[in-house]
């Protein structure tokens, strides 16, 4: 199964928050451990449901979501002191 068929957007299931498909796991369930210094393993025991596959997916979904975000910048001139 692609990685993208592994992540689901249903308004009905989690408030529309990405989930692993079929489960109620939220993306951001899984990056937050792993940023927390979960294993993956760690996240396997917890989670009986979850693959290694559906891990790869959600960080994968997350990156792609990144580099599709547009990030805008406001340049301020420095006032210099009277």
């Amino acid at each position: 199964m692609p990685r993208t068929n592994r992540i689901e957007v249903n308004p009905k299931v989690m408030l529309g928050k990405p989930v692993i498909r079929g489960t109620r796991i939220p993306v951001e369930l899984i990056l937050r451990k792993l940023g927390e210094g979960a294993s993956e393993a760690d996240l396997l025991d917890a989670y009986p449901r979850l693959k290694r596959a559906d891990i790869q997916a959600a960080l994968s979904y997350a990156a792609d979501t990144l580099a599709h975000e547009e990030v805008i910048v406001e340049f301020r001139r420095r006032q210099t002191g009277s």
